[in-house]
């Protein structure tokens, strides 16, 4: 599987466009010219559950790199990952998409026969190409139907960042237009379609679920091809969980269902590995500022092997979760809500703004109790509290006093940064303990280093309840 960054601009054109000189669009650039006869065919499950999510899985043949290719653009520019050519998708492909497509198979939903004259700018210094002008005269088959057009695509090479800007006056010289279309699939099959927000406060409530689903759906691709995306995850997860709780009003309850208990789940999940992460990132640098002499027996390597023998299952019930009937119910949900949102179409800026300043009154009465009671649970709870009242200021800010909002999320932010940091010496803590307890009754071992760390955890622990006294 080969991973690359794909970024093109499409033009319409008509049969009469004639295509411009494009000799000189670089100093001493050299032109070449051929014509390619290329064949690519879609696939989809059979409620496009991909397109739904913006991916495009395809067979293409006739090209420089035929096979197979999976398209995504959630990042700032579409990614394609490549397998070569098989009669039938490729069973990495569709274990990858196994979250996205609900373990759906996947068919043929559309073909799309392309004509190519391909003319492709060298840069003779750098021997690299600048960029790739492709004429397509295209004919497609999808549902039963034929289309024929022209278009005009521009791809630019590794080192090229924009279009030439002589390349795209030409091309409006001569009559191209930017296309109505980001890819020849779209041109073909249809929008999925979609409920329209009525109002600027639905759009902002949509537009905010939307993105987190789309976070959600770009983690469970990253987890499967063995990247870490778990911090990101978490953090999309805890977004649409403080949604649920703070504009559930606002939403379809009968569709809402019991999705926050199962998102709660989930990313407790991801929680069991993360934490391992922190700590031992934690744990080390906080070793790397101690004197050697105060390092007293193989510490580094306890915490590394503790922390290990703790994530490595995590790991796995995380893996074997994603395959289970009740994660994939999850992702069927955030499916549906990706093009059917449940949102009220006439909900105002009133009730969005409403919501959003109730969540603060809360974040504050919380935060106060806990100084108050100076319980870690308690601390912890004013956390989430705070980071609702953050969430909230986020999604309602396209619809409120924009000024004001952000001086709300920068206030929320320290305050959950603040007490996130004490968290986290909560949890360290409880840890220290433990592999003070083990290394005391280990030979060869102590639980002195262990004990400056602790000690370390509890004034840490004190410094943010102090930090978090002069925010409130």
């Amino acid at each position: 599987m080969k991973n690359v960054l794909d970024r093109e601009v499409k033009w319409d054109v008509d049969e009469r466009f004639a295509l411009p000189d494009l000799g000189d669009i670089i100093a001493h650039g050299q032109l070449d010219h051929d014509t390619v006869d290329l064949r690519t065919v879609y696939y989809d499950t059979p409620e496009r559950d991909l397109q739904a999510h913006g991916i495009q899985v395809r067979r293409r043949d006739g090209y420089d790199d035929p096979g197979w290719q999976l398209t995504t653009s959630w990042t700032a520019g579409p990614t394609e990952l490549r397998w070569p050519p098989t009669d039938v998708p490729p069973a990495a492909m569709t274990k990858l998409l196994t979250g996205i497509s609900l373990g759906k198979p996947l068919t043929s939903v559309a073909t799309i026969h392309t004509m190519r004259n391909r003319y492709r700018i060298r840069d003779p210094v750098a021997n690299e190409l600048c960029a790739e002008v492709a004429d397509d005269s295209v004919h497609a088959w999808a549902d039963e139907r034929l289309l024929a057009w022209r278009e005009i695509e521009v791809e630019l090479g590794p080192h090229t960042p924009s279009v030439p800007k002589r390349l795209t006056d030409r091309l409006r010289y001569a009559g191209a237009r930017p296309s109505r279309y980001p890819s020849k699939l779209s041109h073909v099959v249809s929008p999925t379609p979609s409920t329209e927000p009525a109002s600027p406060a639905a759009h902002a409530l949509v537009r905010y679920l939307g993105t987190q689903i789309d976070a959600i759906m770009a983690g469970d691709l990253g987890l499967r091809r063995g990247h870490d995306p778990i911090h990101d995850t978490r953090v999309a997860i805890r977004r649409l969980r403080s949604t649920l709780r703070v504009f559930g009003k606002l939403l379809d309850r009968s569709v809402v269902g019991e999705l926050d208990d199962e998102l709660r789940w989930f990313a407790g999940l991801l929680g069991d590995v993360r934490d391992c992460q922190v700590q031992r990132r934690r744990f080390n640098e906080a070793l790397d500022g101690f004197p050697e002499e105060l390092i007293l027996g193989p510490v580094r390597s306890r915490i590394r092997n503790d922390l290990q023998s703790i994530e490595l299952p995590a790991r796995e019930r995380l893996r074997e979760a994603m395959d289970s009937p009740r994660y994939l119910a999850i992702m069927a949900v955030l499916r549906e809500w990706r093009t059917d949102p449940p949102v009220d179409p006439d909900t105002t800026t009133a009730e969005l703004i409403r919501k959003t300043r109730r969540a603060s009154r809360k974040a504050d009465r919380r935060l106060t109790a806990a100084l108050t009671d100076g319980e870690d649970a308690m601390l912890h709870r004013a956390r989430k509290a705070a980071k609702r009242a953050r969430y909230a200021a986020e999604l309602s800010k396209p619809a409120g006093n924009t000024k004001k909002t952000k001086q709300t999320i920068k206030h929320y932010k320290r305050i959950q940064s603040v007490l996130g940091d004490h968290q986290d010496t909560v949890v360290a803590s409880a840890t220290l303990q433990q592999m003070a307890v083990e290394a005391g009754t280990t030979v060869g071992e102590n639980g002195f280093s262990y004990g400056l760390l602790f000690s370390r955890e509890k004034q840490i622990a004190e410094e943010c309840r102090q930090q978090a006294r002069k925010l409130l």
